[in-house]
């Protein structure tokens, strides 16, 4: 491991000298991650992209991309573009990356079943914005907007998030 590797510990995540605390999936830790297990995957993964929300932060690197009101995330298992960035007018089961709430105005995208998805084995692992401290996600990570700011600014494509199997 490197200074440079997002790291879950039992505490937070550890990248670059600090600890940032995090809420993690309502399922834990599973090293068998399937679709809507909220459950957060065990593994080695890589940041692979960043999106944001332009009308509600600025660019918080130069590698991330808008998010726009037609955007959003297919978790259909069965389709060709599941686990992707998908635009509407879509009608396979998505969720919308353009929220009303701030838990996606800042997503790094992780390599989670991506780019070539498996069916079932689980979409759209993310780190984003946590509703507050403690609260569980679906199995993403999530941490308060000014810790996922500073790594924003600090992460680049194929940082590595190190998720243990504890």
């Amino acid at each position: 491991m490197s200074p440079r590797d997002l790291v879950l510990t039992p505490t937070g995540v550890r990248f670059a000298g600090r600890r940032l605390p995090c809420s993690i999936g309502r399922g834990g830790i599973t090293t068998d991650k399937r679709e809507g297990d909220g459950a957060t995957p065990a593994g080695v993964h890589r940041i692979v992209g960043m999106l944001y929300r332009p009308d509600r932060m600025a660019r918080p690197n130069r590698w991330a991309l808008p998010i726009g009101p037609r955007d959003l995330w297919s978790d259909d298992s069965g389709d060709a573009s599941y686990n992707h960035w998908v635009r509407a007018p879509y009608g396979p089961s998505h969720e919308r990356l353009r929220r009303s709430d701030p838990l996606y105005d800042l997503v790094l995208l992780t390599d989670w079943n991506w780019p070539r998805a498996q069916p079932g084995r689980g979409s759209a692992i993310f780190l984003h914005q946590w509703r507050r401290p403690g609260f569980p996600t679906e199995g993403c990570i999530a941490f308060c907007r000014a810790d996922l700011l500073w790594l924003a600014a600090r992460v680049l494509p194929g940082t590595r998030v190190i998720v243990p199997d504890h």
